[in-house]
């Protein structure tokens, strides 16, 4: 039953040669390709490294210079903060000086307020408004009137130490972020890629600031204290001069008290001396009065013995009878010698 006609599913030699040399030729076109995608890959690989590298030197770069920037800021920080520091010392040094000038004001105004009290004590004429009592009541007036100064920079000088204060705190908090970010930029800095340690995970956040709101958060910061601790020197200068002038206007004022007791006393004296010496003379001659009237009552006395016998007389000659009873000189002479001696009596 064998039959030697050919099998449906073989091919001719030509096409068995053509055949392998179709599928050789398809290996040698992909080994080339092959060949071709490890040269493309290794060149890739080379680009990636040389980009990697420059990428790596740019950003230590970048990282040098943002160090640099860093520290210049940070070194501005801190030469500002001592200064801070130093004008806070100095404004409490002050206020400890104002707190006694406030409280050295309480003992010449309690002397003035006694003076005038015990000046109300006076009597009668001498309870006048003289210059003593204008000026001790100015005196007073300018020592209250120093104290509510006082108080007043007082009140001004705790609110600048707390402004300074202020100043220092913003910048304390800023100079530690910036110590802050130089460890870990500095620590950034030495990193090597066979010493990190790769971190997946990426959703921390960025921006929180950009260099220029960065630069001027804190030349902010600087600029604020520079303004408060320049008020700060002002108000030194303006409390030493306050002090200076408080001191030279009580100081005259006392003085011009002192002045008015002196004036006012050579005063009363001078008029206790005027009145003591008139005194004098009105008592010598209230003696030499009362002298006076005692020889006028010897004067009248002795008037007084020829006063009766002239009366005597008059009335023994009235006893005369008849016609003897006679106004003749001898009677006229009694009666002059009566009045006589009754007028000088009067006198």
């Amino acid at each position: 039953m064998a039959k030697s006609t050919k099998s449906a599913q073989q091919l001719s030699w030509q096409q068995w040669s053509a055949a392998n040399e179709t599928k050789y030729l398809n290996a040698e076109k992909q080994k080339f390709q092959a060949e071709m995608l490890k040269l493309e890959m290794h060149r890739l690989c080379e680009e990636t490294e040389e980009f990697s590298h420059q990428s790596q030197k740019d950003v230590n770069k970048k990282l040098g210079h943002r160090l640099d920037d860093i520290e210049f800021w940070k070194m501005e920080l801190e030469v500002q903060l001592d200064k801070t520091k130093t004008e806070i010392d100095n404004l409490l040094a002050y206020k400890i000086r104002v707190e006694k000038s406030v409280s050295s004001c309480e003992e010449p105004l309690e002397i003035a307020l006694s003076c005038l009290q015990f000046r109300a004590f006076r009597t009668d004429v001498d309870q006048v408004y003289d210059g003593v009592q204008a000026e001790l009541e100015k005196e007073v007036r300018g020592i209250q009137g120093v104290k509510e100064l006082l108080q007043k920079t007082l009140e001004q000088t705790t609110e600048q130490i707390r402004l300074c204060r202020s100043a220092k705190y913003y910048m304390e908090k800023d100079l530690a972020g910036k110590h802050s970010a130089m460890d870990i930029d500095a620590q950034c800095a030495t990193m090597t890629v066979p010493s990190t340690k790769v971190i997946l995970d990426s959703t921390f956040q960025l921006q929180a600031s950009n260099p220029d709101s960065w630069r001027s958060f804190t030349s902010s910061n600087i600029k604020k204290a520079e303004q408060e601790c320049i008020n700060g020197l002002n108000l030194r200068l303006l409390i030493d001069s306050m002090l200076a002038q408080t001191v030279s206007d009580m100081q005259n004022q006392c003085e011009s008290v002192y002045a008015a007791f002196s004036q006012r006393i050579m005063e009363t004296k001078d008029a206790k001396s005027k009145l003591e010496e008139h005194l004098s003379k009105i008592s010598e001659q209230i003696r030499d009065t009362e002298f006076t009237i005692g020889r006028l009552k010897l004067a009248i006395e002795q008037k007084e013995l020829p006063l009766n016998l002239a009366v005597t007389r008059m009335a023994a000659r009235a006893e005369r009878p008849n016609i003897e009873l006679c106004h003749d000189p001898v009677s006229s002479g009694l009666e002059q010698e009566i009045a006589e001696v009754e007028t000088a009596a009067k006198k």
